[in-house]
């Protein structure tokens, strides 16, 4: 059987960039890709009537505490030691997700994720700045004029609306929400999950 996996993420998640950083063990252990699906998780909130965990569990004594104790925990058992928490969360990522878009079909596109997210979750830019946001993408080699008419382009930002929409008629209401074939994953915890069905998938 044929196994397609998608990785639904916005740069904007710090779960994201966890699931950025584990995912290429799991597709050398499985031999399959996952192809990255660039969504607006603002949309996918209001789309769904979701809120962040921060923001949903901010009256709720010792909860968020204890979300940052499990999120050290996940940090150390997988050695993700570049990680450090964006002063500027959270961040507007609507520019960076158009881009994301636009630079999809690009061979340059693993690079351009790569890029982000060590920005948004290694250095701890603040990339809705668009001064950083041109002068990190320089940086980074990427042609930032280019980048710039693209996210401007109705059909670019169309698309991503497009995406963000499709991705919550299949079931997603956050990220990072992963799909092998029809079967859906929320959450960088259910990691180990993804990684069982897509072997359960290519034996059937």
């Amino acid at each position: 059987m044929t196994v397609k996996v998608e990785f639904h993420f916005d740069f904007g998640s710090p779960n994201a960039y966890f699931c950025h950083r584990l995912i290429p063990a799991i597709e050398a252990r499985t031999g399959v890709s996952f192809d990255y699906v660039p969504i607006l998780l603002g949309g996918v909130f209001k789309l769904t009537n979701n809120q962040s965990p921060m923001a949903q569990f901010a009256d709720v004594k010792n909860k968020n505490e204890y979300q940052r104790l499990e999120t050290q925990r996940f940090i150390r058992k997988h050695g993700l030691n570049a990680y450090v928490r964006n002063p500027n969360f959270p961040v507007n990522t609507i520019q960076l997700m158009r881009a994301a878009v636009a630079l999809r079909q690009s061979e340059k596109f693993p690079d351009f994720i790569e890029a982000i997210f060590q920005q948004m979750w290694e250095q701890g830019q603040k990339m809705d700045d668009p001064e950083i946001f041109d002068a990190q993408l320089a940086a980074a080699g990427f042609d930032v004029a280019a980048i710039t008419a693209q996210i401007q382009d109705p059909a670019v930002k169309q698309a991503l609306m497009d995406l963000t929409a499709g991705s919550v008629a299949r079931g997603c209401f956050g990220a990072p929400s992963f799909f092998v074939n029809d079967e859906m994953f929320f959450g960088k915890d259910r990691l180990a999950d993804v990684e069982e069905e897509i072997m359960a998938q290519k034996t059937r």
